[in-house]
């Protein structure tokens, strides 16, 4: 790595761990920054995962500091998510190879990014769901965040909240699942080989960063600002991965 895409990834570790916090699609941001760096794609999908581990980890501790602990309810969605999650890690490197990776993941910000405009919603007031579309929507969310990860926390608010937590209690659950999802499909990669060590460890530092700063901003109703600068750069980086210009 050259100096300066040393400090491009710790700068949008810190951006993209703050974004995943508030709401997720910060991965949009990192692993197309890893594939400009020079990490093959499926690689750079396996390294981003480190950062998405350590950003979490302190989001959860702030979180919890704040006083606002997701542990109790996260235990209704984590079986599902956990199963899913190891399901889309070990069959996205055997499905896609470097090149498709790329392409594909590049399209799939596009709808992300429309997604991360709208806001989540406090409770909707809807009845509770049943265990069985419980298991069935997070096992799909689980699937999608093994394999891609990026844009997931967007998702799992989307359901929350559509499940009835208030934002900040989505947000406190939203960081322990995908801790719970990371540290079963990190070693998938692992042992697949897809973890460019450097990189991933320089984008960790900027992610726990960034994972703090997002516990803060989503407690106290700051992530204006985040996402909108989240969208402005990742519909330019989706643009230069799906080879626009």
């Amino acid at each position: 790595m050259a100096w300066w895409e040393a400090l491009l990834l710790v700068i949008g570790g810190l951006f993209a761990g703050a974004i995943n916090t508030v709401a997720g699609g910060g991965s949009m941001l990192t692993v197309p920054l890893l594939v400009l760096a020079g990490v093959p794609g499926n690689a750079a999908n396996g390294s981003n995962r480190v950062g998405i581990l350590t950003s979490n980890v302190a989001a959860v501790a702030t979180f919890r500091r704040l006083g606002v602990d997701g542990l109790r309810h996260a235990s209704r969605v984590v079986v599902p998510i956990v199963l899913g999650g190891l399901i889309g890690s070990f069959a996205v490197g055997r499905l896609l190879d470097d090149a498709a990776f790329e392409r594909v993941f590049g399209l799939l910000m596009i709808p992300l990014v429309i997604l991360s405009v709208r806001r989540p919603s406090n409770a909707s007031g809807d009845r509770a769901w049943s265990t069985t579309k419980v298991v069935i929507v997070f096992l799909l969310i689980g699937i999608y965040g093994g394999a891609f990860q990026a844009g997931v926390g967007l998702v799992l608010l989307a359901a929350l909240t559509r499940s009835g937590f208030d934002l900040v209690m989505s947000n406190s659950i939203k960081v322990i699942v995908n801790t719970a999802v990371t540290v079963v499909a990190l070693p998938v990669f692992i042992l697949s080989g897809d973890i460019a060590w450097a990189p991933a460890l320089v984008l960790a530092a900027g992610f726990v960063v960034g994972g703090w700063l997002g516990a803060q901003a989503s407690f106290r109703g700051g992530e204006v600002l985040i996402r909108r600068v989240m969208v402005v750069a990742a519909l330019g980086l989706a643009g230069r991965l799906i080879g626009i210009y």
